[in-house]
C-alpha cells in the first residue's frame, strides 16, 4: 500500500492510459479522483477503482473549458480535501484529424494546445499552492515520445507534448525546494482507441495493413499496454521517488534507442 489515503486525480481517466493509471494508484490504498468527459466511462473506471478496495470520485468535466481545472480541483477538495498527487494525463491526439502543417486545420491546432497543454498548465496552478504549504506533493505529466520528436501530419500534437516536457522542467525548477516533485512518462505507441485511429490513418496513408503498421510501431514488434504505463505513475506518485524530479522517462518499447 505505497499510497495509502492519499489524494490524487487523475485526468483523462475514463479509458486508456488514464483508466489503467487511475486503478494502479487505487491499488496501492490511494484515493482516486478521476474525470473525464465521458459519464459512462467513468463510471466503469470507478467500479474498477472500486473493485479494488479504493475510494473513488467521478467528475465530469471538458478541460477544453479554460474554467474546468479551478472546479475540478475544487471538487475534490470540498470531498477529501487538497489534492496531493495531481497526474496530468487528459490529451488529444493527432489521429483526430492528421494533416501536413501546410494545410494544418489552426481550429485543431489550438484545441490540441487547450487541452494538451493549457490545462495541465491550469491545474498545477490550482494545486501548488496547496501542496507547497504542506511542503509535499507529486505532479507527473503523461506527455510522449513526441515530446522529444517530430510527429509526421501531428504537429499540434507534437509542439504541444515538447511544451509539456517545458513546463514540467521549469515547474520542477522552481518548487525543488518545496518537497514537491514533478515529472513525465512520455509514452511511445500504446494500445488506446486514440492510437487505433492513428494506425489506420498510417496504414491507409502507406497503402499496409492495420496490423503490419502496428507491429513496426516499435523494435518489440507490438504497441504498448496502457498497464505497461501505469507502474511508472505508481512510482513517481510515491515516496520512493522523492530523489527524482525534472525527468522525463521513456515507456516507449525501444522506439528511441533504435533512433
Amino acid at each position: 500500500m505505497l499510497l495509502k489515503d492519499r489524494i490524487c486525480l487523475v485526468t483523462g481517466a475514463g479509458r486508456g492510459i488514464g483508466r489503467a493509471i487511475a486503478v494502479a494508484l487505487a491499488r496501492e490504498g490511494a484515493k482516486v479522483a478521476i474525470t473525464a468527459r465521458s459519464i459512462n466511462e467513468l463510471a466503469e473506471t470507478g467500479a474498477e477503482i472500486r473493485a479494488a478496495g479504493a475510494e473513488a470520485l467521478s467528475i465530469v468535466a471538458d478541460l477544453e473549458d479554460s474554467t474546468a481545472p479551478a472546479r475540478v480541483i475544487q471538487h475534490v477538495r470540498e470531498t477529501w480535501g487538497p489534492v496531493q498527487v495531481l497526474v496530468n494525463n487528459a490529451g488529444i491526439g493527432s489521429s483526430a484529424d492528421p494533416q501536413p502543417v501546410v494545410s494544418f486545420d489552426d481550429a485543431f491546432w489550438e484545441r490540441t494546445l487547450r487541452i494538451n497543454l493549457t490545462a495541465p498548465y491550469l491545474l498545477c496552478k490550482q494545486v501548488l499552492p496547496e501542496m507547497q504549504l504542506a511542503r509535499a506533493g507529486r505532479i507527473i505529466f503523461v506527455a510522449s515520445i513526441n515530446g522529444k520528436i517530430g510527429s509526421l501530419h501531428g504537429a499540434a500534437y507534437a509542439a504541444s507534448k515538447h511544451g509539456v516536457l517545458g513546463l514540467m522542467r521549469t515547474l520542477a525548477l522552481e518548487v525543488v525546494q518545496d518537497g514537491i516533485t514533478v515529472n513525465a512518462i512520455c509514452p511511445g505507441p500504446v494500445h488506446t482507441a486514440m492510437n487505433d485511429k492513428r494506425i489506420a490513418y498510417d496504414a491507409g496513408r502507406r497503402g499496409l495493413s492495420v496490423e503490419q503498421i502496428a507491429a513496426s510501431t516499435t523494435p518489440m514488434g507490438r504497441r504498448l499496454e496502457p498497464e505497461e504505463i501505469a507502474p511508472l505513475a505508481v512510482y513517481l506518485a510515491s515516496e520512493g521517488s522523492r530523489g527524482m524530479t525534472g525527468q522525463a522517462l521513456n515507456v516507449d518499447g525501444g522506439v528511441l534507442m533504435s533512433g
